[in-house]
C-alpha cells in the first residue's frame, strides 16, 4: 500500500516541478522586464497624491462596447491604479456601473440585462406607432435601470470620479455631466437621436453623446486624469449591413464618430482596441441587444496582451514627476 502512495507522491511532485520549470521559461526575466517589475510594483502602489492621475476612458460602439467589461477586469485583477472614469453612450453605462463600485463579475452579469426591456418602451405595439404615427420611442426605461443599480447617487457620490457626455441637439454642443444625478446624465449620453425622444435637462434637448464625443479623453482631463488609457470599440464599417432602422441610424452616429477617432485616439496616452469592429453597435437587431460573452472575452484577451506596454507607458510617463519628488 506504501508503494503506490509514494508513487504518486513523487508524481506529484515531478509534475509540481515540470510545471514551475514552464512556467520560469514562459516568463520574460531580461534585464529590462525586471526593472519593469520593480518600477510597477513601486509605482502601482503609492497613493494617488504621489503618482499622476490615472483615467480611463471608455468609447461609445453599442453592444461593442461591452468589450469594456473585459478590459476592466483585467485592469482590475492585475491591480493597475484607475482614478477617473469617463464615458460616452454604452461606455457611460458600464463607466457609471464602474465607477459606483461594481466588480468585473457584476458587471458582466448586469450587461446581460441591458436589453430592449430596460433600455427603452420599445414592444410590438410601441413599434407600430413609431412606423405608423412616426412617435419617438422613450429611454426612460434606461434612466430607472441605472437609478436603481445605483441608487439614484449624483456624480460626487460615486466611489470613483465620474464623467460622461450627450450632445444639444439644437446646437450640436458636446455637454460634459459631472455633478448632478447620474441616471438622467446617463441617460441623454445613450439617447439614439431618430428613435429616442431628446431628454429635456436644465432647457437643454440631448442626444447620443458619441455623434460630437466618441471617446472622451477630454472629459477624463477634465476631472484631472494626466494619463489616459482609451478602450475603444470602433465600428469596422466595410463588414457593417444594417439590416434595420435602429442599425442604421447607429451607423450613421458611428460614422459620424468616426470622423473625429483618429484625432481623439491621438490625446490618449494608451490606446486597447478589442478586436470587435465586426460586430454591428445594435448586434444587427435591435437597440441595446444582449452582449455576447465572447465581445468581453475580446476586451480582456487584448488588454491582458497589452497589459505591460501600458504598464511601461505610465511608468515612463510617471518618471519625470517622480524623480522631482512630486
Amino acid at each position: 500500500m506504501k508503494k503506490p502512495r509514494l508513487f504518486s507522491k513523487i508524481l506529484g511532485i515531478s509534475l509540481a516541478l515540470l510545471v514551475s520549470a514552464q512556467a520560469r521559461a514562459a516568463m520574460d526575466l531580461s534585464a529590462n522586464a525586471v526593472l519593469r517589475d520593480h518600477l510597477w510594483r513601486d509605482l502601482s502602489s503609492k497613493p494617488k497624491d504621489q503618482r499622476p492621475t490615472t483615467g480611463l476612458v471608455l468609447s461609445a460602439g453599442g453592444t461593442r462596447a461591452s468589450a469594456h467589461i473585459g478590459v476592466i477586469s483585467v485592469l482590475e485583477e492585475s491591480g493597475f491604479p484607475i482614478d477617473i472614469v469617463a464615458g460616452t453612450s454604452m461606455g457611460a453605462i458600464i463607466g457609471s456601473l464602474y465607477a459606483d463600485g461594481k466588480s468585473p463579475d457584476e458587471l458582466r452579469k448586469l450587461s446581460l440585462r441591458i436589453g430592449a426591456s430596460n433600455g427603452s418602451n420599445i414592444s410590438p405595439w410601441t413599434l407600430l406607432k413609431y412606423l405608423f404615427a412616426q412617435k419617438l420611442f422613450s429611454s426612460k426605461k434606461l434612466e430607472l435601470f441605472i437609478k436603481k443599480e445605483i441608487k439614484d447617487k449624483r456624480f460626487e457620490q460615486l466611489k470613483k470620479p465620474f464623467a460622461c457626455v450627450a450632445m444639444d441637439i439644437n446646437s450640436g454642443e458636446a455637454i460634459i455631466f459631472r455633478e448632478g444625478r447620474v441616471a438622467p446624465a446617463v441617460r441623454a449620453s445613450m439617447n439614439l437621436p431618430g428613435v429616442f425622444k431628446p431628454v429635456e435637462y436644465r432647457h437643454r434637448y440631448l442626444v447620443d453623446g458619441a455623434i460630437v464625443d466618441y471617446v472622451p479623453v477630454d472629459a477624463a482631463r477634465l476631472l484631472g486624469a494626466k494619463w489616459v488609457l482609451a478602450s475603444v470599440t470602433e465600428d469596422d464599417f466595410t463588414q457593417a449591413r444594417p439590416d434595420n432602422v435602429i442599425s442604421s441610424m447607429q451607423q450613421v452616429i458611428d460614422i459620424r464618430g468616426a470622423m473625429i477617432l483618429d484625432a481623439q485616439k491621438k490625446t490618449a496616452n494608451f490606446l486597447i482596441e478589442p478586436a470587435v469592429g465586426s460586430v454591428p453597435s445594435t448586434g444587427g437587431t435591435a437597440l441595446y441587444m444582449t452582449p455576447r460573452p465572447w465581445m468581453i472575452d475580446q476586451g480582456a484577451l487584448q488588454a491582458n496582451q497589452l497589459l505591460h506596454k501600458a504598464e511601461e507607458s505610465y511608468i515612463l510617463f510617471s518618471m519625470p514627476a517622480i524623480l522631482k519628488g512630486y
